[in-house]
C-alpha cells in the first residue's frame, strides 16, 4: 500500500475526514504520518485518535517533510487539506523533500505561487494532483466521453452552476470553524468563486474540453458585514466558439450542494446533477430524452472503470473522491514499479494553475464593472 501523510484535517475539520475515507476505500493507501493542526496538542490528539505512531505525528509541516524524507519507510505522498492560504508553503516543503503531493483546491491563493509549484513539481519529476473530486464521478466521465466522441456535435451552450445556502446568514460571526476561514479573504483567497465556483469551472472544463477564452463577471456580497463574495455570476466565451454561463452562490435557500451542468451541441444535449449523480440525461436532437444510469446499458468504458457496484446501487460523494485517489494511486504505483498506469486520469497542478487564473480573472473583471477579459496563458 502507498504510504500516505496528511497536513491539516485535524479535530473539527470537515474535508480531512473525507480525504481519509476516500484514500482508504479502495485499499491503495495507508495513513502513516501527519501534521494535523498548527496547534501541537490538537495534532497529537488527532493522530492518537487515528491510531498513528506518536513519533509520526508532527507539530509542524516543515519538520514532517524533513523527517519523513529521511526515513526508509517515509511517506510517498502527502495529502494537503489545510485552509487555502497554506497550500503553497506546505506543497513547496514536500516537493523540495522529494514527496508527491495531493492538494485540495484552489491549489493556491494566487497564480504566481501556482506557477512556482508547477515548475518545482516538473523540476523534481513529482506527481502533483489537485482534488477536483467531481471530475471523478462516473457519469461525469460518461459526459466527457460523449463530448469527445462527438455525440453532441459542435458544442454551442454550456450552463453550469453550484448553489448552496449554508452562508445565507452570517455564520462566520458565530465562531463556526468552516465558515470563519472560508469567509476570510486572507485565508480563502476568494469567496463563492474560490470555494465552489472553482468546482463549477472545473466540471465544465472536464466535460467540454475547450478552454475558456474570455469572460465577464460580477461578484456579489449579500450578507451585511461579510468581507468576501458569497455569490458570483460569470459569462463565458470558449475558444471553440461555445458560449456559457456560470453561477455559484452560497446564499441560495433550498440548495445544499447543488452542482449541475447542461451542455448543448448541434446534435444533442446532456444534463448532470451532483445530487442525483448516478444519472445522466441525454437528448439527441429531435428524439426523446434518455436516462443513462451509472454502470447501466450504454455507459462508456471510461465511466464503468470508476464504478464499484452494479447499476441501481447508488454511489456518491465519497465514492467519487475515492475514485480520484485511486486514479492517482495507479500513477504512483506505476512510478514505483515501472509499470503502465493505463487510462487513469486526474487533475494536476496544470489544472490547479488554470483554476487560480480563472478565479483571478473573475475577480479582475468584477472590479472593472464586469468588463470582458481574456484568460491569461498558462
Amino acid at each position: 500500500m502507498i504510504r500516505l501523510g496528511m497536513v491539516g484535517g485535524g479535530e473539527g475539520a470537515f474535508i480531512g475526514a473525507v480525504h481519509r475515507h476516500a484514500a482508504a476505500l479502495d485499499h491503495r493507501y495507508r495513513l502513516v504520518a501527519g501534521a494535523f493542526s498548527s496547534n501541537a496538542d490538537t495534532s497529537r490528539r488527532s493522530g492518537a485518535a487515528l491510531g498513528l505512531d506518536p513519533d509520526r505525528v508532527h507539530a509542524d509541516y516543515a519538520d514532517m517533510a524533513r523527517a519523513e524524507a529521511a526515513r526508509d519507510d517515509g511517506i510517498e505522498v502527502v495529502s494537503i487539506v489545510t485552509p487555502n492560504h497554506m497550500h503553497a508553503p506546505v506543497a513547496r516543503a514536500f516537493l523540495e523533500a522529494g514527496i508527491h503531493v495531493i492538494c485540495d483546491k484552489p491549489v493556491t491563493t494566487n497564480s504566481d505561487d501556482a506557477r512556482a509549484l508547477q515548475a518545482l513539481a516538473a523540476e523534481k519529476g513529482l506527481i502533483f494532483a489537485v482534488t477536483h473530486n467531481y471530475s471523478a464521478y462516473p457519469m461525469v466521465r460518461q459526459a466527457r466521453a460523449m463530448v469527445q466522441a462527438g455525440q453532441l456535435g459542435d458544442i454551442r451552450v454550456v450552463q453550469v452552476e453550484y448553489a448552496q445556502d449554508w452562508l445565507a446568514e452570517p455564520l462566520e460571526q458565530t465562531g463556526q470553524k468552516q465558515a470563519a476561514w472560508r469567509t476570510d479573504p486572507a485565508r480563502a483567497g476568494g469567496g463563492a468563486i474560490g470555494d465552489i465556483g472553482s468546482h463549477a469551472w472545473h466540471l465544465a472544463d472536464t466535460i467540454v474540453g475547450q478552454p475558456v477564452e474570455s469572460l465577464c463577471a460580477q461578484l456579489n456580497t449579500f450578507v451585511p458585514g461579510r468581507a468576501i463574495d458569497d455569490d458570483v455570476q460569470v459569462m463565458l466565451r470558449y475558444a471553440g466558439g461555445a458560449r456559457g454561463m456560470l453561477w455559484a452562490s452560497q446564499v441560495a435557500p433550498g440548495h445544499a450542494n447543488d452542482l449541475r451542468i447542461r451542455v448543448f451541441g448541434s446534435r444533442g444535449g446532456i444534463e448532470w446533477r451532483q445530487q442525483q449523480p448516478n444519472e445522466l440525461l441525454y437528448t439527441p436532437l429531435g428524439e426523446p430524452t434518455r436516462i443513462l444510469e451509472r454502470n447501466g446499458p450504454g455507459t462508456h468504458p471510461a465511466a464503468r472503470r470508476l464504478s464499484r457496484v452494479p447499476a441501481g446501487h447508488t454511489e456518491g460523494y465519497i465514492d467519487a473522491f475515492a475514485a480520484l485517489y485511486t486514479e492517482v494511486a495507479r500513477h504512483l504505483l506505476a512510478r514505483r514499479d515501472g509499470s503502465d498506469p493505463g487510462e487513469a486520469w486526474f487533475p494536476t497542478i496544470a489544472d490547479g494553475l488554470r483554476g487560480v487564473l480563472f478565479i483571478e480573472t473573475v475577480q479582475a473583471s468584477s472590479c472593472e464593472g464586469g468588463a470582458w477579459m481574456p484568460l491569461p496563458a498558462y
